[in-house]
């Protein structure tokens, strides 16, 4: 599982700087993308952008938490995808892609419905399914449980998850100490924001003052819960946590992870005899949560992420 491959830029060597940097001065690439309204069946709908490069197969990419096509691995990796001749096809969450879905449920960790949705999508407008997916934090746990959950039955080919939250309980927890809570403040902010402009216009089913929900388990437990029919915090961690559903994956599947990403524990890795034969685990030292930047100098910096996602697409 250890890979000493990736040499984080000199300047970088803190999880912290290697997960910050790149959201504030990584490259943005211009895209041009075709975006459609994908209707679901429960009357709710997603918005996704297709490349334009029509006779390319397809590789669906899932962003994190309150992400978006904005956020810097997903411009990254959209551009990097189509460089490599892939039509990569890029899945907002319910309520992430700027438009307020119609219904008082959002998105969430365990989420796999809807990646089953747009997959079945893709399918119908090009007559193939997806032939990879690539998925980040949230995004790459819902990927992981997905996989998992349907095993041999699953239609896609390769499948690439980056800075996996595997136990939920952990992320919670490690996101209440130290420097970390920086990226609590940030998230929740944005979920309670969210939630705020979300039920001025919709009527809301909860009775909660938003804004005395100060971590990721009073939120969960009093929205992200009962919003999508767990019964509180521990039921949608312990059902949604992908660690559980890592020994079923029959898809060919690359997982990157470093040991120092300050959204978890070291210890919330999995072991070995945890995981399916089907995967492989880039385990490494340093990177941060979503980092992974490596380079001699600030204006040569690169993904080594992204180029890791590339290779095993063309293995």
């Amino acid at each position: 599982m250890n890979d000493d491959s990736f040499k984080p830029s000199w300047w970088l060597r803190s999880p912290h700087l290697q997960t910050l940097w790149p959201a504030f001065f990584k490259r943005r690439h211009k895209l041009d993308l075709i975006s459609e309204q994908v209707e679901l069946d429960d009357g709710d709908f997603v918005d996704i952008c297709w490349s334009k490069n029509e006779v390319a197969e397809t590789v669906l990419v899932l962003h994190g938490l309150e992400g978006s096509l904005e956020s810097h691995y997903a411009n990254g990796i959209v551009y990097q995808l189509e460089q490599a001749g892939y039509r990569p096809v890029f899945m907002y969450f319910r309520g992430c892609s700027g438009r307020m879905n119609r219904l008082p449920r959002a998105y969430h960790s365990g989420d796999t419905a809807d990646i089953s949705a747009v997959v079945d999508h893709i399918k119908e407008k090009t007559a193939c399914y997806p032939y990879g997916v690539v998925a980040y934090s949230l995004g790459a746990n819902a990927l992981l449980k997905w996989l998992g959950e349907t095993g041999e039955n699953n239609p896609i080919k390769k499948a690439v998850a980056v800075s996996v939250p595997f136990r939920l309980h952990d992320a919670g927890k490690r996101l209440e100490r130290g420097v970390s809570r920086i990226y609590r403040e940030h998230l929740l902010s944005s979920l309670r924001n969210t939630y705020a402009k979300k039920f001025k216009v919709l009527s809301t089913p909860l009775t909660i003052d938003i804004d005395r929900l100060r971590s990721f388990w009073d939120y969960d437990d009093q929205v992200t819960a009962p919003l999508h029919g767990f019964s509180g915090a521990r039921e949608y961690y312990d059902r949604s946590s992908s660690r559980q559903y890592l020994k079923t994956i029959h898809v060919p599947t690359r997982i990157i992870h470093a040991s120092d990403d300050p959204f978890m524990f070291r210890d919330t890795v999995p072991e070995a005899n945890e995981l399916s034969d089907n995967i492989d685990f880039l385990l490494t030292q340093q990177g941060g949560h979503v980092g992974f930047i490596s380079g001699k100098t600030p204006f040569s910096a690169y993904s080594w992420c992204e180029k890791k996602i590339i290779e095993f697409m063309r293995l």
